[in-house]
């Protein structure tokens, strides 16, 4: 907030465009009230995300450290800081994780599989990179459900079921015309470069250590967890790979989608302090990781 921009850009000119209605609002909100509803957000996420934890157990036990590892790693880079499609996204994914966890022992998932495909047409109006979470239904699918043709297609079918509704709105207005150039993003060439600033990204160095040791401490305790729990870790695993593939969907390259990785690299993070055997070492690494946040907050804005 003390280096806050004297104008942040209004991020969801795309949500009204894809409602056709005006945006006049591009700065109708100060940057320092920006910053405040972003952090609000994410403190209510973190609570969401930490019940989500702790009412499957993913842990172990209960505990508030998902909470906490969500509000550090959404306060990485700048970008992050301020209200974004992401961010309010990131709603919709605690959203999702409760009920694609729930297919555990689940005999019939169609309902929630429909209802699933709908949260992502959601998703995909506010941002549409979201339109890959489809592909994490189909994943929770296989890896808790045997293979049902019915449950695969009614999460297609609750997602068609938005966008059709969406496609009526868009004729009603007389401009079905336009309907088709929201999807155009979609045929966008994965970028055979990426032109980035590493330095202002010597902050992940100390998240890649974190996420390795977490991957480290999963594998060796595998096999002693409960099966829902090696599911649910597998599952998470393929939320944060989706997520931070889909960022080419977006013609121009913008760090806060990185957002979308949050929730399972809070939950990653939270595993490893958990059950980190060495306190001083893991206790280091996490101030280390807050010094170089803080850090490059205060030199890259």
């Amino acid at each position: 907030m003390l280096h806050a921009p004297a104008k942040i850009d209004f991020a969801f000119e795309r949500l009204y465009s894809r409602l056709l209605i005006p945006d006049s609002w591009q700065y109708s909100i100060s940057p320092q009230l920006n910053v405040l509803l972003a952090g609000f957000l994410v403190f209510v996420q973190a609570l969401l995300l930490n019940h989500l934890v702790n009412h499957y157990n993913l842990l172990g036990k209960p505990t508030f450290l998902p909470a906490l590892m969500y509000i550090a790693v959404s306060g990485l880079f700048t970008p992050f800081l301020v209200l974004s499609p992401p961010l309010i996204c990131n709603f919709l994914v605690i959203w999702m994780l409760f009920k694609l966890f729930s297919f555990y022992k689940n005999r019939d998932t169609k309902s929630s599989a429909y209802d699933l495909g709908m949260i992502v047409a959601i998703g995909t109006l506010i941002y549409l990179p979201f339109i890959y979470y489809l592909l994490v239904i189909w994943v929770a699918l296989v890896i808790f459900m045997p293979f049902d043709w019915r449950e695969w297609v009614a999460g297609i079918m609750g997602y068609v079921t938005m966008i059709f509704f969406l496609a009526v709105y868009y004729y009603l207005d007389n401009s079905l015309e336009q309907f088709y150039k929201i999807w155009l993003p979609l045929a966008t060439k994965f970028p055979a470069s990426i032109d980035i600033n590493y330095y202002n990204y010597l902050v992940l160095i100390p998240v890649i250590i974190i996420l390795v040791l977490c991957f480290v401490t999963l594998q060796q305790n595998f096999f002693r967890s409960y099966v829902q729990i090696r599911k649910s870790f597998q599952l998470l695993f393929f939320v944060f790979l989706i997520a931070g593939l889909s960022f080419y969907v977006k013609a121009a390259f913008q760090l806060n989608h990185f957002l979308l990785c949050a929730v399972p690299a809070a939950i990653f993070f939270s595993y490893y302090f958990l059950y980190a055997k060495r306190k001083w070492f893991y206790e280091v690494l996490f101030g280390l990781l807050l010094i170089s946040i803080v850090y490059f907050q205060f030199n890259t804005f």
